[in-house]
């Protein structure tokens, strides 16, 4: 049996894995139709896909880089055309490679700018007209515990959340007046499909430094990011959610 439709539309950025794959299958849980986007990995959108269309919603598939400003416009013309509209908008897409501020390539600097800020401003902007029109929409952004402290060794990527974080106010005090909401997340320390990540090694210390005694799960997130894109958080605007167990408060 299919789902009962919202009629409402969902863009997920990196949602072929971990967190993005998570919010993905929870909106389509709720019955948003949902466009997946992944950089490369076609094969881990598909899979998603697949799980999505088992749980009864509608899905699109729009690869392409948006880190890049006319990928990041055709993949939202895409989901607009097959759809009508985005009425949802996760900018969840992330890169977080080392930087130094004073040594690296500027063109470094820029490209972790493009992957983390700009495409939440160039999918804002494509996104945002049908919103207004429509009288309702929601853009959920992503920051991070130690983009907020400041990363050692990854400046740009400290400096591309920060922007974010003010990309959602403006367009919070902007547009709410038209039924749109922005908010941010942060999350804290989330373990991820694999084994293979960063933080395998610390992760039973940062279990032990966690109040609730473990670490996140990419459902902690999507759930969040799917009560946000509701209509009960209507009165949620340009806030930054702490979803972390309480490390970072």
């Amino acid at each position: 049996m299919m789902k009962t439709q919202l009629n409402r539309t969902a863009l997920v950025t990196g949602s072929g894995r971990n967190i993005g794959r998570a919010i993905a299958l929870e909106l389509a849980s709720e019955g948003y139709n949902v466009i997946l986007n992944g950089s490369s990995d076609r094969s881990a959108c598909e899979s998603v896909a697949s799980e999505i269309e088992s749980i009864g919603s509608h899905v699109l598939i729009a690869m392409g880089d948006v880190g890049v400003r006319e990928n990041a416009k055709q993949i939202a013309a895409a989901g607009i055309k097959q759809f009508g509209s985005i009425d949802v908008l996760v900018n969840n897409a992330a890169i977080r490679p080392s930087f130094d501020l004073v040594n690296d390539e500027e063109a470094e600097f820029h490209r972790i700018m493009d992957v983390n800020f700009h495409s939440a401003l160039w999918l804002s902007r494509t996104c945002l007209p049908l919103m207004i029109e429509k009288g309702w929409g929601r853009i959920v952004n992503f920051t991070g515990m130690n983009a907020q402290q400041g990363y050692v060794g990854k400046s740009a990527v400290s400096i591309s959340k920060h922007a974010s974080w003010g990309l959602t106010k403006s367009i919070a005090k902007e547009y709410g007046q038209y039924g749109v909401t922005a908010n941010i997340i942060s999350p804290g320390t989330i373990m991820e499909d694999t084994e293979e990540d960063e933080l395998a090694e610390n992760r039973e210390l940062l279990r032990k430094q966690n109040p609730v005694g473990r670490l996140g799960y990419p459902q902690d997130i999507a759930k969040m990011v799917t009560f946000l894109s509701s209509d009960a958080a209507g009165f949620v605007n340009g806030q930054l959610l702490q979803i972390n167990g309480g490390v970072v408060t």
